[in-house]
């Protein structure tokens, strides 16, 4: 029984998943042994100077140093580090990622959104999804969000746009990608299909717990238009205080409403459901499938 770890350098967060592979049967089962996240906000500086700033290098490869010893400690055999749209997007990428390499030992590999909304994708067991039904995937990430279109089984069609949580933070104008986004939606999806729209991503979880959703229940579009609203009434520290929320969340929570709530009007979605599996869940199965020549299966 082995483990890989799969680490995801993001614009709002660094996240660290190891995972068991597990025979079983016809298949192979994924399970979660540790997970880790560090709000390192690299877009801050990606995104607003265009570089990674030297604080923000050191405290990249601290972190990293420690994702290190802890996949030593866990026995980790394969793994990959990933990093997307704040490291991509910086002009001083290539010098932060030999900076890194040369602390920790680890090499960062930049993927393209594309790539991302794919792995993303990936991420959801495809075996387990109605074959006659048509499926849409939003991740809503710190400098970008990744869609993916499934029928039939397969990956139809996927996208990344820049316009992610941080860049609305930081007030960019983002506002031709908004509409971008709902023209994208509207001509890529079949409205004579019933879509069912999942959602993933480091703020859908908590919003899900927020609105008093329970597990494995898909939440509404009433619940989350009516959440941002609760939000927005609170300033950042009542929002902490209220909705127990930690710092790096409460500040991102209300983009993270806004694009769900963009994408649901744009997809004539009612409703959301909530897998929760993100980029590291994808990476663990693309890791593995590179190492077992492309076989999900035993």
């Amino acid at each position: 029984m082995k483990k890989i770890a799969a680490i995801d350098i993001g614009s709002n967060a660094v996240r660290m998943l190891i995972c068991y592979v597990i025979p079983s049967g016809k298949e192979y089962i994924f399970q979660k042994n540790s997970y880790l996240r560090l709000p390192l906000r690299l877009g801050e500086d990606s995104f607003s100077n265009g570089i990674i700033s030297e604080d923000k290098i050191k405290t990249l490869s601290e972190a990293l140093i420690s994702f290190k010893y802890m996949m030593k400690v866990h026995n980790v055999e394969e793994y990959q580090v990933y990093a997307t749209s704040a490291l991509r997007e910086s002009l001083n990428s290539s010098i932060v990622i030999s900076k890194v390499k040369k602390a920790t030992g680890l090499k960062i590999n930049l993927i393209t959104g594309l790539k991302e909304a794919k792995i993303i994708a990936k991420g959801n067991r495809l075996s387990k999804l109605d074959y006659n039904k048509t499926y849409l995937y939003v991740d809503v990430g710190g400098g970008s969000t990744e869609y993916s279109i499934l029928k039939k089984g397969a990956n139809k069609k996927s996208k990344s746009f820049k316009f992610g949580t941080v860049r609305l933070l930081n007030k960019l104008d983002v506002s031709h990608t908004k509409n971008e986004i709902a023209s994208w939606l509207t001509s890529n999806i079949d409205f004579n299909d019933k879509i069912k729209l999942f959602a993933t991503g480091g703020n859908i979880n908590k919003i899900q717990s927020m609105s008093g959703t329970k597990n494995g229940k898909p939440i509404s579009y009433i619940s989350v238009k009516d959440l941002l609203n609760k939000m927005i009434e609170c300033d950042f520290k009542e929002r902490m205080i209220k909705f127990n929320l930690n710092p790096d969340r409460a500040d991102v929570i209300i983009p993270a409403l806004e694009i769900f709530i963009l994408t649901m009007e744009s997809a004539k979605a009612n409703k959301m459901f909530i897998p929760k599996t993100g980029l590291v869940d994808g990476m663990i199965k693309e890791i593995f499938i590179e190492k077992n020549g492309n076989k999900l299966n035993p």
